[in-house]
């Protein structure tokens, strides 16, 4: 593939300012007025919401925060239980008083201008934890409760004023490390064989069990000048690549600045360091942190160091004098206690923002999300390194943040995983522009910075990790060759393992097989849609995106289930997994019957594993239709969408039905995948139907949309991709048939 051409770097920054609103006004509009306008069991059914709580229990957080513990009414609970939900840890929601079947529009208003914002803090099956924000800290809830999920501005405002300083750059502020990122120069070179190079050949492992090829990806980032990325395959231990980067770079006496586009992916690094007792600072909203990430953050150094303790006695001595305000008889007295308290408030921002700056200055590794790198903390800190973890699945202007002062990055993920989630109808260039703005026609959000750069300088900037640690080398194959040239080789330890291999398992057909494929050819395992089986609104589809269930194939994920447990298998170890929140919901019977399984839409599994998964893929129709399938890495990705976008989102219709065997890159022992091969091969008709006559019998704009993605990628690569999956699992799957009496219903 022929390198991809230089870039001009203003108009890059006039286009993503472009795409960035229109992203933004995409997601403020699915918001507006959602609490008003829709039903909130209708937002629960789209992973929206969570209704029917109560506060189960109220404490004080960090910061002095109140933090609410919200769980299921008993009285609409048999459980004690969550439903099935799409609400995380870190997401923004609305807690406020659920208003009754028959409330008015300016009723519901009223009770959400009662409510409180909050950041959700924990999420168990149980409860969700969340901080209050501190203006509505002395708000009471009574009765019973409903949370709802909102939309956060603050990473568009980071990514928007980074993309405005890139625009106003001109050449001759153009720093090496940017003139190499954009095209306009090439890396600077580095020796070919890296073990005979003598800084890198003389390096003392701290981990010596690292393999070759994670080996050759740390001798490779060390030696780069300017940019460097590492290719990180399903199960590779890409963190665990990082960590020994990090400490290798410490050694050399670097200051790093690592991030992620998650606070998962940043304090799954910080937990990895935390051993080697490095001066490590974590860096975001503690009601976002993993509890065990804590004494590293921001928070809890500025109030145990020795400058943090001074600056709490000067917090004391103002509460002191803002309480001896009340006992004052004279305005006289009240004036020289104002004075003294504007004195003490001056002190006090003094030397907060020194203790901040010296803890932040000794600190030999930061580590922060990506927009978190733009805030006030580390404004004028400069770092030798910065390393971005999961860069394939954060928008490019993320990666801008912390990037745009950078002398040097170590990007890692897999560009051949799912990209960043885009919202807005159309991610490409159409949004409205300033006259005369330079505009790059057909950038959209989902290529990343990670591709860009790929395509920009080929593959001497990268390096990838060949050894996986999770899957079995059956599991592992399929992906490997269709995906990874077939580089991937299976670790000793784990390439034959199987669920037999289990302490309490007991050897049988469904436990010493790695691959099962039950295929169920249709006819009697037919789909059912939302609105077909509950006779639900046009209003309520769009949320839903007329999402699909399958009551033939979820029976036959229990009775899967069921032979797995009666062999010996934990509950706990066995995951079931789908496209369709409908589907989900149809399973759910299942946690009840065996406590610890584990039940996942297409984002409540992400970066997860499981000794044992379950695949119902629910799409079986006599038109053979699946939905529309986008790229071939949405196959292989971290399961990351609801399966509940709205159908006015194309893309996510597209993408959302067969992204799930990316199931296959999760399981560590068995894969058990169940459908209707016969609808999948009828996706090929489709595809290539669509590639050769250019055209939809409808002519909407959303069908129009639909064309160009199929055409793109159905057509061409997408169907290959689906009919060697299909074929491959014919012939190296344990192929079964199953027997609708056996499930007797």
């Amino acid at each position: 593939m022929a390198p991809a051409k230089p870039v001009d770097v203003q108009a890059f920054a006039n286009t993503q300012l472009a795409l960035l609103d229109a992203e933004l006004q995409s997601e403020l509009q699915e918001n507006s007025g959602l609490i008003s306008n829709t039903s909130p069991t209708a937002l629960q059914r789209a992973g929206l919401a969570i209704t029917n709580l109560v506060v189960s229990a109220q404490r004080t957080g960090l910061g002095g925060k109140t933090v609410l513990e919200l769980g299921p009414d008993s009285a609409t609970s048999t459980t004690g239980e969550l439903p099935e939900h799409g609400i995380r840890t870190g997401d923004i929601v609305l807690v406020s008083e659920l208003p009754a079947g028959s409330a008015k529009k300016r009723e519901i208003k009223e009770l959400e201008k009662k409510g409180a914002r909050g950041v959700v803090t924990k999420t168990k099956r149980e409860t969700v934890a969340i901080a209050i924000d501190e203006d509505k800290e002395d708000v009471s809830f009574s009765g019973r409760l409903w949370i709802v999920k909102l939309a956060d501005d603050v990473t568009y405002r980071r990514m928007n004023q980074t993309m405005k300083e890139l625009e106003k750059q001109t050449e001759s502020d153009y720093s090496m490390f940017t003139r190499v990122l954009f095209g306009l120069s090439s890396p600077s070179s580095i020796p070919s064989d890296l073990t005979t190079e003598q800084e890198c050949a003389s390096i003392e492992w701290i981990d010596p069990t690292l393999n070759d090829s994670q080996k050759d990806a740390i001798r490779f980032s060390l030696a780069s000048k300017e940019i460097a990325l590492i290719h990180g395959p399903p199960g590779t231990g890409k963190t665990h690549t990082l960590i020994e980067l990090i400490l290798q770079m410490v050694k050399r006496n670097l200051r790093i600045l690592v991030c992620g586009p998650s606070n998962i992916s940043v304090d799954n690094i910080v937990e990895r360091l935390s051993p080697h007792k490095l001066p490590i600072l974590r860096l975001g909203h503690p009601a976002r942190l993993l509890p065990s990430v804590l004494n590293h953050s921001l928070d809890i150094l500025t109030s145990t160091s020795e400058a943090g303790l001074i600056v709490k006695d000067v917090r004391a001595e103002m509460d002191a004098k803002q309480a001896s305000i009340k006992k004052t008889r004279t305005g006289r007295e009240r004036k020289a206690i104002y004075a003294d308290l504007k004195g003490l408030r001056k002190e006090y921002r003094i030397r907060e923002r020194q203790c901040v700056s010296d803890l932040i200055r000794g600190s030999k590794v930061v580590l922060a999300t990506l927009h978190g790198a733009g805030g006030f903390q580390l404004k004028n800190e400069a770092f030798d390194v910065i390393i971005i973890d999961e860069a394939s699945q954060a928008l490019e202007a993320q990666c801008w943040v912390p990037l745009l002062a950078a002398k040097k990055a170590i990007c890692a993920g897999d560009h051949l995983q799912l990209p960043p989630t885009v919202k807005s109808s159309n991610s490409k260039t159409k949004a409205p522009v300033k006259d005369g703005d330079k505009i790059i026609r057909g950038m959209n959000l989902e290529t990343t910075l990670f591709d860009r750069l790929l395509s920009l300088h080929g593959s001497s900037i990268k390096r990838m990790l060949t050894t996986q640690y999770r899957m079995h080398e059956n599991i592992m194959r399929f992906p490997s060759d269709e995906l990874y040239d077939g580089k991937l080789i299976a670790a000793d330890g784990v390439k034959g393992r199987l669920l037999n291999d289990l302490p309490g398992v007991q050897d049988a057909e469904d436990t010493n097989e790695p691959v099962i494929f039950i295929d169920t050819q249709g006819g009697d395992f037919p789909e059912k849609s939302e609105e077909e089986d509950t006779g639900r609104k046009s209003s309520v589809k769009s949320l839903l995106g007329d999402s699909k269930s399958n009551e033939n194939e979820a029976a036959l994920a229990k009775q899967h289930v069921q032979k797995l447990v009666d062999a010996g298998v934990k509950p706990e170890d066995i995951a079931v997994v789908t496209p369709y929140n409908a589907q989900v919901a149809l399973l759910a019977p299942l946690k009840e019957q065996f406590p610890g399984i584990e039940l996942g839409s297409v984002d409540g599994f992400q970066g997860r594993e499981k000794e044992a998964i379950i695949v119902t893929l629910v799409r079986s129709n006599s038109e053979g239709e699946v939905g529309f399938l986008g790229e071939k890495r949405r196959l292989n990705g971290e399961l990351a969408q609801t399966g509940t976008a709205s159908v006015a989102r194309p893309e996510a219709f597209i993408s959302r039905v067969y992204e799930v065997p990316v199931a296959m890159t999760r399981p560590k022992r068995s894969l058990t995948v169940i459908g209707d091969s016969d609808t999948v091969q009828n996706l090929l008709f489709w595809g290539h139907l669509v590639a050769a006559l250019g055209c939809f019998p409808s002519p909407s704009y959303s069908h129009r949309f639909c064309l160009r993605q199929v055409a793109d990628h159905v057509g061409s690569r997408g169907s290959k991709f689906l009919k060697n999956w299909m074929e491959w699992l014919e012939e190296n799957a344990d192929l079964r048939y199953p027997d609708l009496a056996s499930l007797g219903t």
